[in-house]
Formats: C-alpha cells, structure tokens, sequence
C-alpha cells in the first residue's frame, strides 16, 4: 500500500487537512481544506494577526496571552464573542509560520486540533 502525501496546512483557517480521493489529480496544486477557504485570509484577519504580534511582542519572554483579550481590542462591546474563531484562526496561522505557541495548561498543544481553553505565547528562538 503506497504511503499517502503528507498532510497540508491551510493558509486561511491554519489547521491540517489530508489528501483525499477528489484531489488526485491535482494534489499539488490544493491549498486550501474547503471552498469556504478558498478566499484566504481577509484584510480583517491579517489586522487580527497584526494586533496578536503586536499584543504578543509587549509581555515579557514567558507570558501568555488569551485570545479573548485580542478579540476585546479588535471587537469593541459584545461583538468580540462572535469573532473568537477568527482570533483561533489568525493563531493556528501564526503558530504555522512559528511566531507563536498555543498552549493549554502550560504545556504547548497543537493548535489545529485543540478544543478548549488556549492560551498564546511568543515561541522561543
């Protein structure tokens, strides 16, 4: 039985997606898990991401950051509720790239299939 191709990471929403039978053919041209994806990050997600950097670059070495308190500064009122998906999103992108950590008790998890409370980090050089 051939080995499958490794997985992928999708550079909208940041979590892993495998090969399946419909990309045969064009495996290697696939970027994206779904359609929903297929857009890529919009001009308010890379905002998120620049305000994660941003909020992430002022805590000392060790310090963690909840993404509730990224969503309160770009969400103002009760609408930074609704837009925490979109702050997990912005971080499973950033811990792709290798610019942050996502942990859970501490300990850094994977953040594309982390359930839960998380927590977000500077990763270490």
């Amino acid at each position: 039985m051939p080995a499958s191709p490794p997985e992928k990471i999708c550079p909208t929403c940041g979590r892993p997606f495998v090969w399946r039978r419909k990309w045969a053919a064009n495996w290697d041209e696939v970027r994206y898990c779904s359609r929903r994806c297929r857009g890529g990050p919009s001009a308010l997600d890379r905002e998120v991401e620049s305000v994660l950097r941003r909020m992430l670059s002022r805590r000392p070495a060790p310090a963690t950051l909840c993404p509730s308190e990224v969503a309160r500064t770009v969400f103002p009122g009760d609408a930074w509720r609704g837009e925490m998906e979109r702050v997990r999103r912005a971080g499973r992108r950033l811990a792709a790239e290798g610019l942050l950590e996502v942990t859970q008790g501490g300990r850094s998890v994977d953040p594309g299939t982390a359930r839960g409370p998380i927590r977000y980090r500077a990763a270490s050089s």
